[in-house]
C-alpha cells in the first residue's frame, strides 16, 4: 500500500512507520518542518497540503495531535489540545473529498470518546458517546473527518493506552514502580482499558488493508482489567512491592482535577467491532500485554 501519515514523528507514528515499511508499504510522512524524501510538507491550521500526495495514496492514516498528559492543562492548552486534533484531520479529509480516487482515511481518535468515568459498563463501538472535556474533544475529532466520510471509506481508532517502555503511560510508570513507589490510583477499582503496542501496530495495518472495515473501532485487549490489576501485574513484573496507595485528593491536589479525573475515571472498553471484522490478538490480557511491552 502506498500510505500517508499525519503525525508521524509521535510514540505511535513513528513505530507505525517503522512496522508498515517492514511490511513492504511505502509511506510518506506529513511534515511541518524539515526534509527527506519520503517527507512533503503541509501547514494543517492552514489548511496547506500537496493534494498530489493525498491522490497517490492508497490510506492516509492522521494521527496528529498534542499530548493529553501534558501538565497543567491551562485554557490556551486546552484549545491546543482540540485544534491540534481538528484543523490536521478537517484539512486531510477536504483533501481527500476533492480526490479523483479518494484513498481511505483512518482517523485517530481515543477512548476519551466514551467520557471519562462509565463505571463497569461493557462499552462497544455502539455505545453512546461521552460527557466531558476530553469526550468534547474526540467527538470533535471525529466530526471533522466529515468530509471523507462522504466519499471514502473512514475508520475512527478509538485508541485505549498503548503500553510499551518506548513511550506513553507504561514508560512514565517504570520509574516509581523501580524505585518500589507502585501504587494504585484512588480506589483502584476503575477499569483501565490497555493494548500492546505490537497489537495496536497490527489492527492499524489489518485495518488499512480490510476494503470494508468502516467506522470506530476500539483499540484494546478483549480482557477487562482495572487499575489495581494493572498496578499487582506491573509490580510483579518489575519484582516490586505494590502496597501503596495514591489517594484521589492528593492526585486532585497534584495533577489538578481534569488530569487526576482521567487516571480515576472507569472506561471499561470491548473491541467487538475488530473482533467481527476477524482480527485476533496476540496479547489478549493483561499479563501478555505487560510482558510485550516490557
Amino acid at each position: 500500500m502506498q500510505v500517508v501519515i499525519g503525525g508521524a514523528s509521535g510514540f505511535l507514528g513513528t513505530a507505525l512507520t517503522d512496522h508498515l515499511r517492514s511490511e513492504g508499504h511505502t509511506v510518506t510522512r506529513l511534515v511541518r518542518s524539515g526534509t527527506g524524501d519520503d517527507a512533503s510538507r503541509w501547514d494543517p491550521a492552514a489548511g496547506v497540503i500537496d493534494q498530489h500526495v493525498i491522490d497517490s495514496a492508497d490510506v492516509v492514516v492522521n494521527l496528529s495531535g498534542a499530548s493529553i498528559s501534558r501538565w497543567p492543562r491551562t485554557r490556551a492548552y486546552k484549545q491546543e489540545l482540540l485544534d491540534s486534533r481538528t484543523s490536521p484531520t478537517g484539512t486531510l479529509a477536504q483533501a481527500i473529498a476533492k480526490s479523483p480516487t479518494p484513498p481511505a482515511l483512518l482517523s485517530g481518535s481515543a477512548m476519551g470518546f466514551y467520557g471519562g468515568d462509565r463505571g463497569d459498563e461493557v462499552l462497544t463501538e455502539s455505545s453512546r458517546g461521552g460527557t466531558g472535556f476530553l469526550a468534547d474533544i474526540v467527538q470533535a475529532w471525529e466530526a471533522a473527518a466529515a468530509p471523507a466520510v462522504e466519499t471514502t471509506r473512514v475508520a475512527f481508532l478509538r485508541t485505549s493506552l498503548v503500553l510499551d517502555k518506548s513511550g506513553g503511560i507504561l514508560k512514565l510508570m517504570q520509574v516509581p514502580f523501580k524505585l518500589g513507589g507502585g501504587a494504585k490510583l484512588g480506589p483502584g477499582t476503575q477499569y483501565m482499558s490497555v493494548i500492546s503496542l505490537q497489537d495496536w501496530l497490527r489492527a492499524v495495518t489489518y485495518i488499512a488493508a480490510s476494503p470494508t472495515a468502516s467506522g470506530p473501532f476500539n483499540l484494546t485487549t478483549p480482557s477487562s482489567q482495572t487499575n489495581a490489576d494493572l498496578t499487582d501485574e506491573l509490580g510483579r513484573a518489575l519484582h516490586r512491592p505494590t502496597f501503596l496507595t495514591a489517594p484521589s485528593f492528593a492526585l486532585k491536589a497534584a495533577l489538578g482535577t481534569s488530569i487526576a479525573s482521567d487516571l480515576l475515571g472507569s472506561l471499561r472498553l470491548s473491541p467487538a467491532a475488530l473482533t467481527r471484522a476477524g482480527f485476533t490478538f496476540e496479547h489478549p490480557d493483561l499479563r501478555s500485554t505487560l510482558e510485550a511491552g516490557l
